[in-house]
């Protein structure tokens, strides 16, 4: 049986996740806090610094939503499946501990045949309120799934700003990064298993494209806003290709009123995150903390 696209609109059954602050400290560790100078970034990367209330970054929110999964959608080989595209929007701060309700709704399928596109939306609410805490949006790339007669979907066209960037910032990861980044959730073995990436055609384990991405917000908050997590309102990109724990990279961002667009690209310019998009709150709409 192959996919299909009738089942576009299926939505899991709502599961309960809860985190405490080690979960949410840990995350903030993964994806570089503290990392160049162990003295900065105390609000992501402590609990109980003097005169420092704990901040969570919104990329989190990735990780609460990442075991819920797919919906059921047909035949796939999960070993083809690769995460292409990811956006991130929270309503207001998260909260360093607390719990959420999660369901994810199948919300596309394309025929790209011999391929195939997947979107889902994942929603994070407030179990006593039922108030939207964070939406993220998934696209994965189905290998080999395409040719089951249903629409290609639209295209999209992206361009980076035709001008020098305004911040071009160079940042890399530790050799043991995938490692560290894999205890928020994702145990795949192409990032951790030699044996198992070789299979997969690299020569060593590959780092979680939702590692870069985690810098990456870490990097454009600090840079575009000085670090406050209550500016920040909706994040995206699109995975180009992997790269390695330990690689040099280079955040390219390029300035705008609304936020910014922004490259992750390697030391030889070859891109890593594309069409990225940072969009932040005005001042005055800016939450002062999250609603514990």
């Amino acid at each position: 049986m192959a996919l299909d696209p009738s089942r576009v609109g299926l939505v899991t059954d709502p599961h309960r996740v809860r985190w405490t602050t080690t979960e949410s400290l840990l995350y903030a560790l993964a994806v570089g806090a503290g990392q160049a100078d162990p003295l900065r970034e105390l609000s992501l990367t402590t609990e109980n610094s003097a005169g420092v209330d704990q901040e969570v970054l919104p990329s989190f929110a990735v990780v609460l939503g990442f075991g819920q999964g797919l919906p059921d959608i047909g035949e796939y080989d999960p070993t083809r499946a690769v995460h292409a595209e990811q956006t991130i929007e929270v309503e207001s701060p998260l909260a360093s501990e607390g719990e959420a309700d999660v369901s994810t709704t199948l919300t596309e399928m394309w025929d790209k045949d011999p391929h195939a596109m997947v979107w889902t939306e994942t929603e994070l609410r407030d179990p006593a309120s039922g108030r939207v805490l964070a939406r993220t949006r998934t696209g994965a790339f189905l290998g080999g799934a395409g040719g089951f007669g249903g629409e290609r979907g639209p295209s999209s066209a992206w361009a980076a700003p035709e001008r020098a960037a305004d911040a071009d910032i160079a940042f890399a990861t530790r050799p043991d990064q995938a490692l560290l980044y894999r205890l928020t959730g994702d145990r795949n073995p192409l990032h951790s298993d030699p044996a198992f990436a070789a299979r997969g055609g690299f020569e060593r384990p590959i780092l979680h494209g939702m590692c870069t991405y985690g810098f990456a917000t870490r990097l454009l908050l600090a840079e575009l806003c000085g670090g406050s997590v209550a500016r920040f309102r909706k994040i995206s990109g699109r995975f180009a290709r992997p790269a390695y724990p330990g690689d040099p990279m280079r955040l390219l961002v390029w300035r705008d009123e609304d936020g910014a667009s922004f490259q992750v690209v390697t030391r030889d310019g070859e891109i890593v995150i594309d069409r990225g998009r940072l969009d932040l709150r005005p001042t005055d709409d800016a939450s002062g903390g999250a609603e514990e």
